[in-house]
């Protein structure tokens, strides 16, 4: 393909040397004559471990060049690729300037052209940039209608300083954002030689992907140094215990628990972060990061029982009181939590779950749950159909494959929160919808 690649910094330069040897024409634009001079002859302006082999490579071989001129490079390209820096701004919000005077530059450009073009952005851009500004921008400058002549992908990059050859060419997976019923077959066309999942989606979750990465990349760098450091004051080796700790590919290094949903809770978790918390107290060890877990899980709870009082104190049917589905165990569950926020507020709750009956429950975990709701019996339901009765919101926390039948078929017009996200509650007729967090 003809290929030009806006902004010949780290990621422009890396992506264009990768396209060039695999055999793509491409030109890279850059305001900066120093850093277009220095690809013309052959030289990387970024250090990156093979990238000077592949750009003298690329422009030998006359499949890489560079220019200042931004009408040139898309007069002479089918694709062109947004590569510049959004970096933050006073309120640490993304600056789109550089971005935004490149897709303003292309489309101009287009203008000027009778052929198809295809603006494809790697830079890291908010959720809902694509719709709101760029697809936009792209039809005004342009003069065309996006699907007609003119298309727009996001293409959100995913390579590491000193690795980044390698990642391209080898990534965990190749995401682009498309409007609805386009496959990107001319994405994939593209990225033909890289051996990945190639996955296509909606603008917005291509755009988020790039976010939850890096912020999660951060997450795991601060926790790591954060319970290093109360571990070392303990006397204990960290890199060992992290080394052990990374074995787990089951829940440690895994999908686990990284689903969306409602507050976690149980007679684990928040005890064990409680208990790390004492150790890093007892040695003065500062854990910001860490002492935030139980407070953010607290929001959650929050943001359930507000996305229920905003209906008015109406008849409230709870789906789930244990912390988790299969088991009676109450401690610390959070929906015993939101069952306590609710009553404590005057609402008028019913409250099903199979696994949880008074005269089964025991020990601590009947203590517990006497001291936080004491009169829980009387309002346990015997059946989905008997906490359905009357009631006008329902909160979906958990419930098992025996009863959802009887629950779905007693729903007729209530409101439903889903705290869980079950797929049959999605676009059913009948009943007013609410997620959690979708």
């Amino acid at each position: 393909m003809q290929i030009s690649i806006f902004g010949v910094g780290y990621v422009g330069v890396v992506s264009g040397a990768c396209l060039a040897n695999v055999g793509h024409k491409v030109i890279g634009v850059d305001v900066i004559p120093e850093k277009v001079e220095m690809l013309k002859a052959g030289q990387s302006p970024v250090v990156e471990p093979d990238l000077d082999r592949m750009v003298a490579d690329g422009v030998k071989s006359g499949r890489l060049d560079a220019t200042t001129d931004a009408r040139e490079a898309v007069l002479r390209s089918d694709v062109s690729f947004v590569s510049v820096g959004t970096p933050s701004g006073a309120d640490g919000a993304p600056s789109l300037a550089a971005a935004q005077s490149v897709v303003a530059a292309i489309g101009e450009a287009i203008r000027k052209k009778s052929a198809p073009h295809t603006v494809v952005m790697r830079s890291t851009v908010p959720p809902g940039t694509a719709e709101s500004l760029f697809v936009p921008m792209l039809e005004e400058t342009s003069g065309r209608h996006h699907g007609d002549g003119l298309k727009y992908y996001a293409n959100p990059e995913f390579m590491r300083e000193g690795s980044a050859v390698r990642d391209f060419a080898s990534p965990a997976f190749t995401l682009v954002g498309a409007p609805a019923g386009d496959d990107a077959g001319l994405m994939r066309e593209l990225y033909s030689s890289v051996t990945a999942p190639f996955h296509v989606c909606d603008y917005r979750i291509a755009e988020s992907v790039k976010y939850l990465s890096n912020a999660y990349h951060a997450l795991k760098l601060a926790f790591a140094n954060e319970a290093g450091a109360i571990l070392a004051a303990w006397g204990v080796n960290a890199p060992d215990a992290f080394e052990i700790f990374c074995e787990d590919r089951q829940l440690n290094i895994s999908p686990a628990y990284l689903r969306p949903g409602f507050a976690f809770g149980g007679s684990c978790l928040p005890k064990d972060v409680r208990g790390l918390l004492s150790l890093a107290r007892t040695r003065q060890v500062s854990a910001p990061l860490i002492h935030q877990i139980l407070p953010s899980n607290e929001t959650i709870i929050e943001r359930a029982y507000a996305a229920i009082a905003e209906h008015g104190r109406q008849r409230i049917s709870l789906f789930g009181l244990a912390f988790k589905e299969g088991t009676d165990d109450l401690r610390e569950s959070p929906f015993v939590m939101l069952a306590e926020r609710l009553l404590g507020k005057g609402f008028d709750v019913r409250i099903f779950d199979r696994s949880v009956e008074m005269a089964r429950l025991m020990g601590k975990n009947r203590l517990y749950i006497e001291a936080e709701i004491p009169h829980l019996g009387r309002l346990l339901a015997a059946s989905p159909a008997d906490a359905l009765r009357d009631s006008r919101v329902v909160v979906i926390g958990h419930i098992g494959k025996r009863d959802l039948p009887d629950l779905l078929a007693g729903l007729t017009d209530q409101r439903v929160i889903d705290l869980v996200g079950l797929p049959q509650l999605r676009g059913r007729n009948g009943i007013s919808y609410q997620g959690i967090c979708w």
